[in-house]
């Protein structure tokens, strides 16, 4: 290893393992992962890690609710994360899982750790119980009428309506979000980790540098107000590592949640010998250690996570990297707009390298939001990307290789320019170092023109055409083509994937260090196209598709109210009682299938054309999951055949399928037979 070779540890949020990926998530992952394969383009040793987040009182309720036990949920989701992060060129050397026999060690020991060093206190507390679910309600699991504005259904932490902050027991009329029932006031013993203790040492090391100036200044905040005992436990039932010595109490998730960084890096250890967990994570370590986090987890990485490590005699990180938030053209992500798009769905219509260069040619080392505005991606991918930057390979890459057989000149026509190019690799490298993306990229892109420029008025096609000048052209494109691989050296941590494809056009592999020389006497490989503009209409499609995939789950979840059905984590009436003469309204019939097709840019709907005996109606529904178009054709199936008509973008729905299932692919028709079956009459 060189003397001034650096070891690095860097890590990102641990994505919770009850939901999908998203393009909110995506600016973290693509912020590290821009700043890792920098560090390994210098020559740094980079480990990059990450882990779903496995644990809690959510994930617990949501496998109660699909019925399948919580391992289970976690294992498929945490195989949907790692496909996704994948599909983004994440390049993660390990991503593991919280739920791991490596974190329940490590969470033991550390725990123990604290225990002993004095840092940990117990004693009992009252809290809300769901009587009918024999469970303690975390305060987002009860909800009632806002205290202060009045507003109903109000979860139990703070009002939405009015934005207040209070007590789950502050709530009028609180009520079980579990379960329905009013919740009872009841005692237990809980373990509180004695964070005051660290309010010194937590003082210097927030304003040591170890925090940008915001996440400092906030955390001043906190100690102006005093530090308070941490509730690191919950009582059984939950999902999570039962604390040692204690049955029936759990780690909360936020205790053994960042202690799955170390974790998923003892697990990479395990797995690479060459790595030494204890050189990464020792007091006196002279390794690295940074979390690239969003501002929402502030308070759990810069108080409690370092105070954690301190007590439990390990080193703290280097430094806390924080940014803002996602919003789409202007405004929060919206589901019904279609501007909360999941990562899977973008991957669908878009190459993930238009996301990952705009995100870094907007992001600054500030904890400021950044606006996605899907106008401005368009055009700013295919400006810079594909007419300065791409388009300065094309322009010369076919006269090296028609005129001069793939070979360059030996000589730089330009070594002035060439230097000028080179020389700001300095300056655009402190910028990759400190964050500073989008100053990095307006560099790149300044030089982007000027070579264009010198193209422009060299003018090669001119040139091409003058007998005798066969020397000046060869040395005119080579000039071109040396710019363009000094500006991919300098995009390679940005856009992998294009990089790759210029180091085949090159026959080199792009360094940093090879940014100095230019090439000369060297043979390139003929032109291939290197990467394609953006078409609107696949970003139109994105955003439709994920309108789609919202209306389905609005429409899935309105179905289940109008069908009365009943959730098994509610255990209340189903609904209210209705007359034998509203039902009598509803007009079933069997159909006959006369054709299904899969309908273009939506996911999950089949257009049918149902004969009724007399009539044929069309008739869309979302179970393409579940089915193959035309192993429906000729089947009969039972019809709301007075569902008044609804008008959608691909056509007039004009009735409804009779469907039932939790989802995916366990999706049934409700068939003839088993209508009668029900003892449904079908009229």
């Amino acid at each position: 290893m060189a003397a001034n070779q650096r070891k690095i540890l860097v890590t990102c949020a641990l994505p919770y393992a009850n939901g999908s990926i998203h393009l909110g998530h995506m600016l973290e992952h693509i912020q590290a992962d821009v700043w890792v394969r920098y560090q390994r383009l210098r020559g740094n040793t980079v480990n990059f890690i990450c882990a779903d987040d496995a644990h809690g009182t959510p994930i617990m309720l949501k496998a109660q609710q699909l019925g399948i036990e919580p391992e289970a949920m976690i294992a498929a989701m945490q195989k949907e994360h790692e496909t996704d992060f994948a599909g983004f060129d994440i390049s993660f050397d390990n991503y593991h899982s919280t739920h791991s026999e490596e974190n329940r060690e490590l969470a033991s020991y550390i725990y123990t750790q604290l225990k002993n060093n004095g840092f940990i206190n117990s004693r009992s507390i009252s809290q809300l119980f769901d009587p009918e679910k024999e469970m303690f309600l975390p305060d987002r699991f009860v909800k009632g009428t806002c205290p202060k504005c009045g507003a109903e259904d109000q979860y139990g932490d703070n009002c939405d309506n009015c934005g207040e902050t209070y007590s789950p027991t502050d709530l009028i009329n609180p009520k079980s979000a579990v379960s329905g029932a009013t919740p009872v006031m009841k005692d237990s013993v809980h373990f509180f980790f004695d964070l005051p203790q660290f309010s010194d040492m937590l003082k210097a090391w927030t304003t040591s540098g170890a925090l940008q100036d915001e996440t400092a200044n906030k955390m001043a905040e906190w100690f102006e107000t005093g530090l308070q005992q941490w509730d690191i436990s919950r009582d059984a039932p939950y999902f999570g590592f039962e604390i040692p010595g204690e049955p029936g109490k759990y780690f909360y998730v936020w205790l053994d949640a960042p202690i799955g960084y170390m974790g998923s890096f003892k697990n990479y250890c395990n797995k690479n010998s060459d790595v030494d967990f204890d050189e990464y994570w020792k007091k006196d370590s002279t390794t690295e250690l940074y979390h690239f986090i969003g501002k929402d987890i502030v308070y759990f990485h810069s108080l409690f996570w370092p105070a954690m490590l301190e007590g439990a005699g390990f080193r703290k990180p280097t430094n806390v990297f924080v940014h803002g938030y996602v919003t789409v053209n202007g405004a929060k992500m919206s589901k019904s707009k279609g501007t909360f798009v999941k990562a899977s769905t973008y991957l669908k219509h878009l190459d993930p390298e238009c996301l990952r260069y705009y995100y870094t040619a907007k992001l600054n080392n500030r904890i400021d939001d950044l606006d996605l505005n899907l106008d401005d991606f368009v055009q700013r991918v295919n400006s810079d990307i594909v007419n300065k930057v791409v388009n300065l390979a094309s322009r010369n890459a076919g006269f090296i290789a028609k005129r001069f057989d793939g070979q360059l000149s030996a000589e730089c026509a330009e070594p002035e320019l060439y230097a000028e190019f080179a020389g700001a690799a300095e300056r655009i490298g402190d910028l990759y170092e400190k964050r500073e993306f989008s100053r990095a990229i307006r560099e790149v892109m300044a030089l982007a023109d000027k070579a264009n420029q010198y193209v422009d008025e060299k003018a090669p096609w001119v040139v091409a055409k003058e007998e005798g000048k066969d020397a000046e052209l060869q040395a005119i494109c080579s000039m071109g083509i040396n710019l363009f691989r000094v500006l991919m050296a300098y995009l390679k941590p940005v856009m992998p994937e294009l990089a790759k494809r210029t180091e085949a056009f090159l026959n080199e592999t792009l360094t940093w260090e090879g940014i100095a020389q230019p090439l000369t006497g060297h043979a390139v490989s003929p032109f291939k196209a290197l990467f394609s503009r953006i078409d609107p209409k696949h970003v139109e499609a994105m955003v439709e598709t994920s309108k789609e995939d919202a209306a389905v789950e609005k429409a899935l979840a309105d179905k289940a109210d109008a069908n009365k059905a009943k959730s098994p984590l509610v255990e209340e009436p189903i609904a209210a009682e209705i007359e034998f003469d509203d039902f009598a309204k509803v007009d079933l019939r069997i159909a006959k299938i006369i054709s299904c097709e899969s309908v273009p840019k939506a996911d999950k709907l089949l257009k049918f054309q149902l004969d009724l005996g007399g009539e044929t109606r069309q008739v869309f529904s979302g179970i393409k999951s579940a089915y193959n178009p035309e192993d429906l054709v000729g089947k009969y199936t039972v019809v709301v055949a007075n569902l008044k008509p609804r008008k959608m973008k691909f056509g007039m729905s004009e009735g409804m399928i009779l469907a039932a299932g939790p989802g995916g692919k366990d999706l049934w028709l409700l068939e003839p037979h088993e209508g009668a079956q029900a003892g449904m009459r079908v009229m």
